[in-house]
């Protein structure tokens, strides 16, 4: 299994071009039902376009569900454990809480975290309670 980051849902929809590795990893695992997107990636879009920061093609809610419509895409809710895993991240990992919120979940999960966030690629080196694959 793996875990989406936000930026890696809108670039696959999009069409924009990720890592051929990468996209080789969500072809496997699309395979196996193993391709995860986090309640938190659909409130950051949906937060994303009431700000004007994105544009989509139908309205949040629709955009969501035909997404996951996609053969093996799963959705994940947050947890309590995650949403708690979240706040006592060591800092100073990454000011953005959705951020801290999917790597929360990809811990609890015991899952990589797709992604292309730096931030994100440098906590991942320093600890090994976190994997990502880049995107």
């Amino acid at each position: 299994m793996i875990l989406l980051d936000t930026h890696a849902i809108l670039w696959l929809d999009a069409g924009i071009e990720i890592i051929p590795a990468a996209r080789e990893r969500i072809e496997e695992e699309r395979m196996a039902g193993g391709v995860l997107v986090s309640t938190i990636s659909a409130w950051e879009i949906g937060t994303l376009v009431r700000k004007g920061r994105i544009r989509l093609d139908l309205d949040p809610s629709a955009w969501m569900q035909r997404f996951l419509a996609g053969a093996g895409l799963r959705s994940v809710p947050l947890s309590v454990a995650a949403a708690l895993g979240a706040s006592s991240l060591p800092e100073p990992l990454h000011g953005d809480p959705a951020d801290r919120m999917l790597i929360a979940t990809a811990r609890e999960l015991a899952i990589p975290l797709m992604t292309r966030d730096r931030l994100i690629h440098d906590f991942a080196a320093s600890t090994d309670a976190v994997q990502v694959v880049a995107c």
